[in-house]
């Protein structure tokens, strides 16, 4: 059966679809030495030379999947053109092209998930699936009750209402205030910009609890296999089919 190219491309770890999709219009794929720039193109998987910047691309490779705790000043990209350090260059010893699922600022820190498998890192990042999100914030001064029921409703950023979430007070220290936010909404710098629109400026940002998984006492840097399990779940919040045979990256 022919198959999307881009998707092709996407099983193999290259890319998700979306970048996928790009790379071919770019005019960096080839099919059997012609260079194709359609990304709806279709192909049968097998039986044809599929080729990324001259590198044989196969239908699929091994795929892995990783917790990581993002250290601060440390970005969620795969290429920086200012040579920053960046998430997955804690993964250099990974034969495979690796990159996380949504993103977290450099300022903040925590729980990444990070993987070759393009298609659940697309859907785990799609607005449409509601992925679930847990944050601890810092800030500097206090909410009144008022303005925390009014966060949690939702307030108007960028002219559009953000959706309901959950606010908790965890402690008090000085002049500074910690909160355990609950969301599944996940736009640009949502939660500070937030706090700071109730008068609070967010000192620390560290993200605890992302589709299910939990940080749990990994350090800044350091990184586990998700279990067979913990994939299976992830797959499933994602509206993937899931495969008996899927493992984890036994790396």
């Amino acid at each position: 059966m022919k198959k999307r190219l881009q998707n092709i491309l996407a099983h193999a770890g290259v890319a998700s679809r979306r970048r996928a999709a790009e790379l071919i219009e770019s005019g960096r794929v080839m099919v059997d030495g012609r260079t194709v720039s359609e990304k709806g193109y279709r192909v049968e998987p097998e039986g044809h030379e599929i080729r990324l910047d001259g590198r044989l691309i196969g239908e699929e490779e091994r795929k892995f999947y990783f917790l990581f705790n993002k250290p601060k000043n440390v970005i969620s990209t795969v290429s920086d053109t200012h040579d920053r350090k960046k998430v997955t260059d804690f993964f250099k010893h990974v034969k495979a092209r690796l990159y996380p699922a949504g993103r977290l600022d450099k300022d903040t820190t925590g729980l990444l998930v990070i993987t070759n498998d393009g298609q659940l890192a697309h859907r785990l990042s799609h607005p449409r699936f509601e992925i679930d999100k847990e944050y601890l914030v810092t800030v500097e001064g206090d909410l009144a009750s008022e303005d925390v029921k009014r966060l949690e409703r939702g307030i108007d950023l960028d002219g559009k209402k953000t959706a309901p979430c959950e606010i908790k007070t965890v402690k008090r220290t000085g002049k500074l205030c910690v909160f355990r936010m609950k969301l599944h909404e996940g736009r640009k710098r949502q939660v500070r910009r937030m706090f700071e629109e109730a008068g609070c400026r967010v000192t620390d940002l560290k993200r605890v609890r992302y589709a299910g998984l939990r940080l749990g006492d990994l350090e800044a840097g350091q990184y586990r296999d998700l279990t067979e399990k913990e994939i299976k779940r992830l797959k499933g919040l994602a509206g993937e089919t899931v495969s008996s045979e899927q493992g984890g990256a036994g790396v």
